[in-house]
């Protein structure tokens, strides 16, 4: 697990459409917006259910929350999962780029 920034996280996305973006907030969160193509996958949730949605776990995996430490901690428990390119973006509250509202 790595801890990038929004800017390296937005590239990444702009160039390659192979990738999951995981907004591991709760779904009552969701009306403060979110990261186009973005999977919701509650923290509470990610240890019981991320191998069901993210199959391949050679998949590039972008993680987020609202400040960050949801995020952290959903990225160090898809690594013990066995997930090899796993990415914090850290919170919404710091994406400078549009969301979906």
């Amino acid at each position: 697990m790595q801890k990038i920034s929004p800017v390296e996280a937005k590239r990444i996305m702009d160039t390659n459409s192979d990738i999951y973006i995981v907004d591991v907030r709760d779904e009552d969160e969701l009306y403060e917006g979110y990261i186009d193509n973005s999977v919701l996958i509650p923290l509470d949730t990610v240890e019981k259910t991320a191998e069901s949605i993210i199959e391949d776990k050679n998949k590039l995996v972008l993680v987020y929350c609202r400040s960050g430490r949801r995020s952290k901690e959903a990225a160090e428990i898809l690594d013990r999962l066995g997930y090899k390119n796993v990415y914090d973006i850290g919170g919404i509250l710091d994406w400078p780029f549009d969301l979906v509202i």
